[in-house]
């Protein structure tokens, strides 16, 4: 008896885990990152015709609103934006910013050595980014919701803002505007020198964002999007204040199954010292576009 109750345990054991091995998922984000700020910004600039405005909004809104696929199974996920044609027009600076906009290459994820992949081009250089998975302490919140079908529950984390992001940037506040503008004008009355300004110099970066995710545990994996993570369940949506993505479909073992592997095309490089480097050319940058009156700086290229 002892031995056909141990042979059923192993058959049982098997089936488990060869079922948790094949296991596979397909789930499907819509990404929107509010403009509203941007547009009320662009509306008081006397410089911007009705016609500019238009344009920078339309381009803004394919550089702002985004689908990803995530393939994932129980230890690992891919994650990467929908395949579309490029629009004409968009080159120069509008394309160097859609790089810093959460897209850009295959962002692998393996929970169980904790540790993370993605390769991006920035500016006609390819990076290979490898690093470990950034531990976020969740906070439970007791709350739920429904999200297209799937019970979800509420966590929070507060997390460092990342300065190659472009989606953390904010619009300055007018005290800080005006506090720029004294000390620009105490500049000038030192030395006589107007200092000149750039798009930039109306972004301002938040030190911390607070992040509100829900996850289901119908879907017992510790995945999400982009690099989120750590929760007992599919991560369906995060929101950080700004931008919102949001899990629009679910294939639980699609037929079309998809090899979850990290890429390996690249330059390879940690995050912080990938940070390094886009933050020192985005500085090159802003110094060659106040060169220039606000004009040109777009030619740069990455030294090979």
């Amino acid at each position: 008896m002892k031995k056909i109750f141990f042979s059923v345990s192993m058959i049982l054991t098997f089936i488990v885990s060869h079922a948790q091995k094949d296991f596979q998922g397909m789930a499907v984000y819509e990404s929107k990152t509010s403009t509203s700020d941007f547009k009320a910004q662009m509306s008081g600039n006397r410089d911007i015709t009705p016609e500019m405005q238009k344009t920078i909004e339309e381009r803004m809104k394919k550089m702002f609103e985004k689908t990803f696929i995530l393939n994932f199974d129980k230890q690992a996920s891919i994650y990467k934006e929908e395949e579309k044609l490029d629009a004409p027009g968009q080159g120069g600076g509008m394309r160097m910013m859609a790089s810093m906009m959460g897209g850009g290459g295959t962002y692998y994820k393996n929970v169980k050595d904790k540790s993370y992949a993605v390769d991006k081009e920035f500016m006609g250089k390819e990076f290979l980014i490898k690093d470990s998975l950034t531990t976020y302490k969740w906070k439970m919140e007791g709350e739920t919701r429904q999200i297209g079908g799937y019970t979800c529950y509420k966590a929070t984390a507060v997390i460092p803002a990342s300065k190659t992001d472009f989606r953390n940037f904010r619009p300055k506040k007018e005290e800080d505007k005006k506090a720029d503008e004294k000390k620009a004008a105490e500049a000038k009355a030192a030395d006589g020198k107007a200092k000149t300004t750039s798009f930039f110099d109306e972004l301002d970066m938040p030190k911390e964002i607070t992040i509100t995710a829900w996850y289901t545990m119908d879907i017992p994996v510790n995945q999400g999007p982009e690099g989120y993570w750590g929760l007992p369940g599919l991560i369906l949506e995060v929101n950080d204040g700004k931008t919102i993505i949001l899990c629009s479909k679910i294939v639980l073992n699609p037929k079309d199954r998809v090899e979850i592997k990290a890429p390996n095309n690249g330059k390879v490089i940690s995050q912080k010292d990938y940070d390094e480097t886009i933050i020192k050319k985005m500085e090159e940058f802003r110094s060659m576009n106040q060169g220039q009156g606000g004009r040109g700086g777009m030619q740069m290229r990455m030294s090979r």
